[in-house]
């Protein structure tokens, strides 16, 4: 399912976007100083770790069809799914494709047939804080959260 935004392509994505995506993902990481870690192996295969699971997983395509956003939803359990590896390149950020890709991935997982989406994420991360808060995720306390994250939220579908 592509989806266009002016000279931009949201679609789902393949392992064909690999080296891109985890590129992308580190290097926002590193922007905002937090290192990569385990937890990201899932970026390896993502044909495997999201769409075989049951989740879905994006990547934001520019005019040149270099990838400059991802985003993912993996299943927990039969009812939660997590909100994974939103990331946009900095250059990309402030023109609403955050908020295309929340909308897009809170879509699928209601029509997945999930109730409840939950996610992690660390302070210096504010633009993606406000953007969830402004879609409605509360905050909770996680009984899993990943090392380099210091606040978990959670938003019933």
């Amino acid at each position: 399912m592509e989806k266009k935004r002016g000279t931009y392509r949201l679609i789902p994505a393949t392992n064909h976007y690999t080296k891109e995506m985890k590129q992308l993902v580190f290097d926002v990481l590193e922007e905002y100083g937090l290192k990569p870690g385990a937890i990201d192996f899932c970026l390896d295969d993502v044909e495997k770790h999201y769409f075989e699971r049951g989740g879905y997983f994006v990547v934001i395509l520019d005019q040149n069809g270099v990838v400059v956003g991802t985003g993912g939803i993996y299943p927990l359990d039969g009812r939660s799914l997590e909100l994974r590896k939103m990331y946009l390149r900095s250059e990309h950020r402030g023109k609403g494709l955050g908020q295309w890709m929340l909308t897009l991935l809170l879509e699928k997982a209601k029509i997945l047939g999930f109730q409840r989406v939950e996610l992690d994420t660390a302070s210096v991360l504010k633009e993606a804080i406000g953007l969830y808060k402004k879609n409605g995720f509360q905050r909770f306390e996680s009984d899993h959260m990943v090392a380099r994250c210091d606040q978990a939220y959670e938003l019933l579908l």
